[in-house]
C-alpha cells in the first residue's frame, strides 16, 4: 500500500535543510544531523540492479510532467532547486528494504550524537515507495552523481525491462501441407502440377480452333466458293446456247471457275503457318507443344481436311449444274469414274496444292514472299511457254505446257488443251502434286527442327 508524501516546507524560509516528513500516525523522530559527505553511503542490503559505470552516465533533462506510477517498485524522481546554504543539500539516496531487515538511515536522516534513538515506523509494504513531485518554478538539469557536484544532483539507473512471457502457440485449424520432397534421386524433373499426357488430338483441336477463328479462312474459302460457283454457272449458261459441244465432257467447263479458286486456296495455305511466324505466336505454339513434327502435322491435317470438304461441295454443285445444262449437247456419256475424278479428284488436287503452299510458307516464314512464289508456280510455266515460238524451244515449250498447273487441272476434268502435245494423263497429275507436297513438307519439317523460331 502506498500513500503520497505531504508537501514539504520551503527550506529557504528558515535557513535549514529540507527534512523528510513522517507519515501520519508515526512517532516523531529526532532532528537530522548535519549532512555528511556522500563519499561513504550506506551499503545496500538488497542486491540492486547492476549499476552502469560513471563514464556511461549521461546528463538528461528532467521531464516536465511525470506520469503516476502504477506498478509496485516504480519510482519517479525530479530534481528540486538547491537551497541557499549547504553545498550538497538535496542529494538523496533511496533504497528499497526487504521485509525482516531494519531500515538503513540515509546520511541526511541520521540522528545527532547523544540523541536517543526513535523507534522506526512500521513498514506498510516492504520495498514499495511512491514519491510525489513538488511543483517547481524552473526544471533543473540532472548531473552525474559524485562528490562536489551541484545541488539537485541525482543518480538514476535504468532497470532492464522484464521480458513478457511469449504467448502460447494457437493450434492451427488446418494442418500445414507437407513440403514437396522433390523427385527421387536419379530421376528427372517431375512437376508437382498434375498434367495429362498430350497427343496429336490435342494439337488438332488447337489448330482447328485457330483456323476457324481467324478472318482469313472465311474470306479465302468464301471467295473461292463464290468464284467457282459463279463462273461455273456463267460458263455453262453461255455454252448452253450452242447446238452441240461435240466430244467435250460437260463437266470440263467447271475448270474455268476452279482455276481462279485455286488462287484463293494458296494464300490460305501460306497464312496457316506464316502468320504465326509474322506475329511471333509460333513461340507460344511450340511452347505448348514442343514436338514440332506434331505441330506441322496438325496444321497440315486440319488445313487439308477443311479445304477438301469445301472444295468437294463446291465442285459437286458445279458438276451437277453443268451436267444439267450441257449433258444433252455432249456426245460423251459420263461414267462414275469421270464423276469421281471431276469432283473428288479435283478437290484432292487443289487440297494438295494448298499443302504445297503451307510447306513453302513454313520454309520462307514470310507471307507475301510465299504467296508470290506459289502464284508463280501456278501461272509462270504456262505464261512462259506462250512466248517460246521458235523451233529450238519447242521441246521445252511442250514440257512447260504439259506439266503446268492449268493443263494438269484440265486433265483431271477429263480433257486437255488442244495445242498441248504430251504431258500427264489420267490420275497422274494428282500423283505429281502429291509427291511435290510430300517433298516440301519433309523439307519444312527438317527446317523446323534445325532452325530456331
Amino acid at each position: 500500500m502506498t500513500s503520497p508524501q505531504q508537501p514539504q516546507p520551503d527550506p529557504a524560509a528558515n535557513g535549514t535543510e529540507a527534512q523528510p516528513q513522517p507519515a501520519p500516525g508515526t512517532p516523531p523522530q529526532a532532528p537530522a544531523a548535519p549532512p555528511m559527505p556522500p563519499a561513504a553511503p550506506a551499503a545496500p542490503q538488497a542486491p540492486p540492479a547492476q549499476a552502469a559505470p560513471p563514464a556511461q552516465l549521461a546528463q538528461q533533462p528532467a521531464p516536465e510532467q511525470p506520469a503516476p506510477a502504477e506498478a509496485a517498485g516504480t519510482m519517479m524522481l525530479q530534481a528540486q532547486p538547491a537551497p541557499a546554504p549547504a553545498g550538497e543539500a538535496g542529494t538523496m539516496m533511496l533504497q528499497a528494504q526487504t521485509p525482516g531487515q531494519p531500515p538503513q538511515p540515509a546520511p541526511a536522516d541520521r540522528p545527532a550524537p547523544g540523541t536517543p534513538p526513535q523507534p522506526p515506523a512500521p513498514a506498510r509494504e516492504a520495498g514499495t515507495m511512491m514519491l510525489q513531485a513538488q511543483p517547481m518554478p524552473e526544471p533543473q538539469p540532472l548531473a552525474a552523481h559524485g562528490p562536489g557536484k551541484d545541488a539537485g544532483t541525482m543518480m538514476l539507473q535504468a532497470q532492464p525491462p522484464v521480458p513478457a512471457p511469449a504467448p502460447a502457440p494457437q493450434p492451427s485449424a488446418q494442418a500445414p501441407a507437407a513440403p514437396y520432397a522433390g523427385p527421387a534421386p536419379g530421376a528427372g524433373y517431375v512437376s508437382p502440377i498434375p498434367a495429362a499426357p498430350t497427343h496429336l488430338g490435342h494439337a488438332l483441336a488447337s489448330e482447328w480452333t485457330k483456323i476457324r477463328s481467324v478472318r482469313s479462312t472465311i474470306w479465302t474459302l468464301g471467295v473461292m466458293a463464290v468464284l467457282v460457283l459463279g463462273i461455273g454457272a456463267l460458263v455453262a449458261t453461255a455454252v448452253s446456247t450452242n447446238e452441240s459441244i461435240g466430244g467435250t465432257p460437260p463437266l470440263f467447263f467447271g475448270f474455268f471457275g476452279m482455276l481462279l479458286g485455286v488462287l484463293c486456296v494458296l494464300p490460305l495455305g501460306v497464312l496457316v503457318i506464316s502468320s504465326e511466324y509474322g506475329t511471333g505466336m509460333i513461340r507460344t505454339t511450340l511452347t505448348a507443344c514442343p514436338a514440332r513434327g506434331r505441330v506441322l502435322a496438325a496444321k497440315a491435317l486440319v488445313f487439308f481436311g477443311l479445304t477438301f470438304v469445301v472444295t468437294t461441295v463446291v465442285t459437286g454443285l458445279v458438276a451437277i449444274m453443268d451436267n444439267a445444262l450441257l449433258g444433252d449437247l455432249s456426245t460423251v456419256q459420263l461414267t462414275g469414274a469421270e464423276w469421281l475424278k471431276s469432283t473428288v479428284g479435283v478437290s484432292l488436287y487443289v487440297s494438295f496444292l494448298g499443302l504445297l503452299a503451307l510447306a513453302v510458307g513454313s520454309l520462307i516464314r514470310h507471307s507475301a514472299g510465299a504467296i508470290t512464289i506459289m502464284i508463280g508456280v501456278v501461272l509462270l510455266p504456262f505464261v512462259l511457254s506462250m512466248f517460246m515460238l521458235t523451233d529450238s524451244l519447242s521441246d521445252l515449250r511442250n514440257f512447260l505446257l504439259g506439266y503446268s498447273i492449268p493443263n494438269q487441272m484440265t486433265v483431271m476434268y477429263g480433257s486437255k488443251f488442244p495445242f498441248v502435245d504430251g504431258g500427264p494423263s489420267g490420275w497422274e497429275p494428282l500423283w505429281i502434286v502429291m509427291g511435290l507436297a510430300a517433298l516440301a513438307l519433309g523439307g519444312a519439317y527438317a527446317a523446323m527442327r534445325q532452325r530456331d523460331v
